[in-house]
């Protein structure tokens, strides 16, 4: 039943792509795991023409559970985009069912199984537009999110939005959100431009992106915690302490955090046990008041 249900979604995603609509396809596009519950998802992407591919993990029982939704990184580079596995943050998605969330991780447009045009490109490295793909990837965020607060096993206020390297740059840009939908946003080195020319601590246009932050930080609502690794080489703890400075001096509410080296490349800390490990105080602190640590009514256990 579940090998059916999945090839119907696929095929209603072609057709619905094809005809320059989807047809109603979002929700479960296959059966439950045994890892988390991990399921696979089809979500709203900002685009009526396409469905985006999620990874979705839930605590046992009904819920309502509160809602997390992690945005991935992303790359300028169109094969790396097309080629792009489905990001699940399987470490942080474990953390955050642990302590209740049902937790989503959608892909975003122009990125693998997802597909569609790519929306948040900044442009050229000289004359890059933060701000614009800032608001593209949040406004993708923000679409997945509001689908998902409609779903009958998920709270629909006090979310909690994660984002990491450009999907952390679109979580700054969601600050300026209503703080009753989204109680808090959690953003693991932000940025875009990082890596300019594939050189290690060279960013693109950096003080388009230091005016950027000032900009989303201007209307923002939202408080945010920034985290980075002592040894990330796209945006360096000094450079990352600089546009999180530019965030606050403009009214944003923020708390920053220089976190160990992680690895051998601290930029991925998101995706690693071991970093999520490192970020746990920092993130316990972000879910607020009221969040328990692991409980076994909280998990799913394994066969």
């Amino acid at each position: 039943m579940h090998f059916f249900t999945a090839v119907f979604a696929w095929l209603a995603v072609g057709l619905g792509c094809a005809s320059g609509a989807v047809a109603q396809t979002y929700g479960a596009a296959g059966g439950e795991g045994a890892n988390l519950r991990e399921q696979h998802w089809l979500v709203p992407s900002g685009d009526t023409a396409v469905a985006a591919h999620a990874m979705l993990f839930r605590p046992a029982g009904d819920g309502p559970f509160r809602l997390a939704v992690i945005a991935h990184a992303s790359t300028q580079n169109v094969l790396r985009r097309a080629q792009m596995p489905l990001p699940d943050y399987m470490p942080l998605a474990a953390f955050l069912v642990s302590r209740g969330f049902a937790v989503l991780v959608p892909e975003r447009l122009g990125h693998g199984a997802t597909g569609g045009p790519y929306r948040e490109d900044q442009g050229g490295c000289d004359e890059a537009d933060y701000v614009r793909s800032g608001r593209a990837t949040a406004d993708q965020i923000a679409a997945a999110l509001r689908f998902m607060r409609s779903q009958p096993f998920v709270q629909p206020d006090r979310a909690v939005v994660i984002g990491h390297s450009a999907g952390g740059w679109g979580a700054l840009a969601l600050a300026a959100s209503d703080p009753r939908e989204i109680a808090s946003i959690i953003a693991f080195a932000p940025g875009r431009g990082g890596h300019a020319n594939d050189r290690d601590n060279e960013v693109c246009a950096p003080h388009a992106l230091l005016a950027a932050a000032s900009t989303f930080g201007k209307a923002a609502r939202v408080p945010v915690t920034w985290l980075v690794a002592a040894n990330d080489s796209y945006f360096s703890a000094e450079f990352s302490r600089r546009l999180a400075d530019a965030f606050r001096a403009a009214g944003g509410k923020l708390q920053f955090s220089v976190l160990p080296p992680t690895g051998s490349e601290g930029h991925w800390m998101a995706e690693t046990e071991a970093g999520v490990t490192s970020a746990e105080g920092a993130l316990a602190r972000a879910l607020g008041p009221g969040v328990s640590g692991p409980a076994e009514k909280n998990t799913t256990k394994k066969p």
